[in-house]
């Protein structure tokens, strides 16, 4: 509702502008800086840069027409400080506002249309075949996801794709130590395990065996030659891993529309190659082929002197193919922030080729995963698999259950949509770009700003609501809602639909984390001050209306983010 009035407001007051001074107006509507100084606030230095007027005529002039217009019954009162207007809204009338939206639109609340008929595809997650789902690739699974779900709740066509880690000069090192010194059947008995240790001792001897470097190299390049020996280990190698994979995807609830990784681009790169040359956008350097992009970013190189070809050859290839067969309108690659100058890359040999759609390309980026101040990929030389921090996570939400509430049902669901849901939660909560540091016992704590906090916030307004048959209806006191605290729940609901644009356009699930962080504490306070299921009909029905619109936001909210629900704990 408070976007609608907000909309309003910007619509009228440009329109009022243009008017009066015959030419375009740019308005911005936003929240006050400081809290106590309204609900709405317009900055008006701007309109003054533009009409070329004193500060204080053109405050007075936008109080005037705001006065005026036609959300003025909502309108409390409206103060000028500095060079801001700031409107305070009527705590009745809004309120009533914000239940009427929310009845009509229920489990619609919070949704947007500007997305309607645009398709994203998002790349994310893109393990590397033959290696464990490593804590490293956490980031970009639980980010991907979310992003989905929040650019879909939009109106966008989301296409999820898992760009796998299955081709590179790493296979042809597998293959030649499985093919040399490894076992099929310890490699059938325990695949990703067996396939790091071959890996692992390839580098090993090939400290002492230099030569091991130049053969695994030809094994590569005769799999990209698709020479059928080395396909057929290639292929097993990736379906024992991507079983593996799927066990912590089925875990996380996160699912794709295609795992079509580097490997599916194999004979798709070479008209790129081509297209490159008639373009005349290649260059030979030292034998190997780049695309110059000028003095301030480093060249793309395209092909290696041998004729083997880059990650870059194959993102230019998985690019055309995206565009040809999804025809989106934003491609988005959710990958760490080190990838920074690939991407830039991608983007500024796609704009050398003549391609219109180079802002179309969006790179995702976010930091590290930290223990103890450094990076968590490795433990004692070890990869941190993200399917042993998972289930220590489920196990140390098991415990918390027995020790609150060892008679719960179905204990083991419980813990697991609890364990997985804080992860997920404690990821997403931080804002993306920046790097975090991982605490597990932290993370699955019943309070503070964790997941299993706002689970507990849920399933405590679920408790309340299952002793009674509540509908919503039109019975309602108004006058509860002068009072300050509940006024706030109300206005924070309010506020659910600007935060799931802002979390779109910013790429950010971190702003919608936040947001139900603070609905569920507003939320909490009230509890400890109010008694719900009191004898007066009217007052408790006003007060599981608004128990009501609360639990909605945050199951909404917490599905956005990829976290899962609980009924009881």
């Amino acid at each position: 509702m408070i976007e609608k009035i907000k909309k309003a407001l910007q619509e009228e007051l440009e329109a009022k502008l243009k008017e009066l001074f015959k030419e375009e107006i740019l308005v911005t509507i936003e929240e006050p800086k400081k809290a106590g100084q309204g609900d709405i606030s317009v900055p008006v230095f701007s309109i003054v840069k533009t009409v070329k007027k004193p500060l204080p005529e053109i405050s007075l002039l936008v109080k005037a027409l705001i006065e005026q217009g036609k959300n003025a019954k909502f309108i409390q009162s409206i103060s000028s400080i500095g060079g801001f207007i700031n409107i305070t809204l009527k705590k009745r009338v809004f309120s009533l506002a914000v239940l009427d939206d929310f009845q009509t639109r229920q489990a619609n609340y919070g949704a947007w249309d500007f997305g309607k008929g645009q398709v994203v595809c998002i790349d994310y997650s893109s393990p590397n075949i033959a290696k464990p789902f490593s804590i490293g690739h956490l980031r970009s699974t639980i980010i991907g996801h979310s992003l989905g779900n929040l650019l879909e709740k939009c109106g966008y066509k989301v296409v999820r794709i898992n760009h796998l880690g299955d081709f590179g000069t790493q296979f042809g090192k597998i293959i030649y130590a499985y093919l040399n010194f490894g076992s099929e059947e310890l490699v059938k008995e325990n695949p990703i395990e067996e396939l790091v240790k071959l890996y692992v001792e390839f580098h090993e001897l090939a400290k002492e065996h230099p030569e091991m470097e130049d053969a695994a190299r030809e094994i590569f390049k005769e799999l990209e030659l698709n020479n059928p020996k080395y396909v057929k280990l290639w292929q097993w190698f990736r379906d024992e891993s991507l079983k593996d994979y799927m066990q912590i995807y089925k875990l996380l609830n996160v699912d794709f529309d295609t795992y079509d990784g580097e490997a599916f681009y194999n004979d798709k790169m070479q008209p790129v190659i081509d297209e490159l040359k008639a373009k005349g956008l290649l260059k030979l350097d030292e034998g190997a082929m780049i695309v110059d992009l000028g003095k301030d970013i480093p060249p793309a190189l395209i092909q290696k002197s041998d004729g083997s070809t880059l990650y870059i050859t194959r993102d230019l290839a998985a690019l055309f193919y995206r565009k040809n067969t999804y025809h989106f309108d934003k491609a988005l690659y959710v990958v760490g922030n080190e990838q920074k100058l690939h991407f830039e890359q991608l983007r500024q040999v796609i704009d050398k080729m003549g391609y219109p759609y180079k802002e179309e390309i969006v790179h995702i980026n976010f930091g590290l995963v930290l223990q103890d101040g450094k990076k968590m990929s490795t433990r004692k030389g070890k990869i941190v698999k993200l399917g042993d921090v998972l289930n220590e996570a489920i196990l140390l939400s098991k415990q918390y259950i027995e020790d609150k509430n060892p008679d719960l049902e179905n204990k083991d669901e419980i813990a697991r949509k609890i364990g997985v849901s804080a992860i997920v939660f404690n990821d997403l909560k931080n804002y993306r770009v920046n790097d975090f540091e991982f605490n597990l016992e932290d993370m699955v704590n019943f309070f503070g700003q964790t997941g299993p906090y706002l689970q507990y916030t849920s399933v405590r307004i679920n408790s309340i609501l299952s002793e009674e048959d509540f509908v919503f209806d039109k019975v309602v006191s108004s006058e509860w809602f002068d009072v300050d605290y509940v006024f706030d729940i109300v206005k924070e609901i309010s506020l659910y639909q600007g935060i799931i644009r802002k979390s779109v356009e910013e790429y950010s699930p971190s702003v919608l984390a936040k947001y139900l962080l603070n609905l569920a504490s507003l939320f909490n306070s009230f509890y400890g001050k109010e008694k719900i299921l009191v004898a007066d009909t009217l007052e408790k029905n006003t007060k599981l209306h608004l128990l009501t619109m609360v639990k909605n936001v945050l199951n909404d909210g917490m599905l956005l983010l990829g976290m899962q629900l609980i009924d009881r704990m």
